[in-house]
């Protein structure tokens, strides 16, 4: 079976889990075969961006021909090996004569190189430089780009529900295709199926299918702000597409341009989002946090964190009961399992000491631990 066949089969049956936020979400974008590529077309780039310009200015629609005309030039097709997806060209790490591509971990695998197609045809060997699989995030060094190829930046500006985007990308080898929706949520918690998540992911409704992996998510003014992942496709999920945050991007990136790798940051806990029934079921007066359900033996913060002593049925699920809930790290406010992990990605490194806030025996407490490198992910 194919791989891209595989991820379409295990999505299919997760995805029932996935949507009550407790399953896994499969990668989409390698093992799909390549398509004849199509001639790009040109643009006036000045007329474009007088459009797009005009059009934040007023508030009109978005206008995605323009967008289109806008970015296409930045955005690539992968392959490596049987497999495809896709890439776009970013200003990060633009200090020596080569340019680099953002894609997905999933989309170049282990392989050293993979071929690079631009939009009007050119193909070039790139080697990839660095991979993350925590956040499947890649970059891969290209040299002799196209002269008419511009980078794409990444947003500095706050995302908002509801607000326009597009995905760029080669869904199934169809190269330059571009899919409009909105961003349907934010900071979301995205499980994948090596047994860890990828915080602070955006969520849109824009089709995002294989191949689309490792293509940008752009707003109605051409700037990156999340690299398309993953997708549900099941009976009854209708376009729910993930892409990595651009804050991801700009914090991963540098470091896999100049290293080759990322390292990030756990407490060496699980733990589970406080709810009404567990709140019930341990006593407590607060409704946010983060319930510690157990914590590695080997690991700092067992010196000074507890976990569950128990499980009980109430309401007819199983709880824990006992063990610590985490309401603050470093005097920020968590509410849940994704506040957590935004935390410890964008503001620790392993050895760093922290300060984490909990509630122990109805009291408010706060404790000095240290966070460590988290085991080693594979890929699938």
């Amino acid at each position: 079976m194919s791989r891209s066949g595989f991820y379409a089969m295990a999505i299919a049956a997760i995805a029932t889990i996935a949507l009550l936020g407790g399953g896994l979400v499969a990668p989409l974008g390698a093992g799909t075969p390549a398509l004849t590529p199509d001639d790009g077309g040109t643009a006036n780039a000045a007329s474009v961006d007088g459009v797009l310009q005009q059009q934040q200015q007023t508030g009109e629609a978005c206008n995605y021909t323009a967008l289109y005309e806008q970015t296409i030039d930045g955005v690539v097709t992968i392959q490596r090996g049987g497999g495809l997806g896709s890439g776009f060209v970013t200003e990060l790490g633009g200090n020596d004569s080569a340019r680099y591509v953002v894609t997905n971990a999933h989309v170049v695998g282990d392989a050293a190189n993979a071929t690079v197609q631009f939009d009007r045809g050119e193909s070039i060997t790139g080697e990839v430089v660095g991979t993350d699989v925590s956040s499947d995030l890649a970059t891969v060094r290209v040299t002799d780009v196209p002269e008419y190829v511009d980078a794409l930046p990444l947003t500095n500006q706050s995302l908002a529900h509801g607000q326009r985007v597009a995905a760029l990308g080669s869904p199934f080898g169809l190269e330059a295709t571009i899919t409009h929706g909105i961003i349907s949520g934010l900071d979301r918690s995205m499980p994948t199926n090596r047994g860890y998540t990828i915080p602070n992911v955006v969520q849109t409704d824009a089709a995002i299918s294989s191949g689309n992996s490792g293509g940008p998510l752009v707003t109605c003014e051409g700037a990156v702000v999340g690299v398309n992942t993953a997708g549900i496709a099941a009976q009854g999920a209708e376009n729910i597409g993930f892409g990595v945050p651009a804050s991801t991007v700009e914090l991963v990136i540098p470091s896999l341009i100049q290293t080759g790798e990322f390292t990030h940051t756990t407490l060496g806990v699980s733990g589970v989002t406080l709810t009404p029934a567990i709140a019930q079921a341990n006593d407590l007066d607060v409704n946010r946090g983060v319930l510690v359900a157990a914590v590695d033996e080997n690991a700092p913060a067992a010196e000074v964190l507890q976990g569950s002593e128990e499980r009980v049925r109430t309401n007819g699920r199983i709880v824990p009961v006992g063990g610590d809930v985490i309401v603050a790290i470093e005097g920020q406010p968590v509410a849940n399992g994704e506040d957590v992990a935004s935390i410890l990605l964008s503001q620790t490194r392993p050895g760093d000491e922290i300060e984490v806030t909990i509630i122990r025996d109805g009291q408010e407490t706060t404790v000095t631990t240290t966070v460590i490198e988290p085991p080693e992910p594979t890929m699938p």
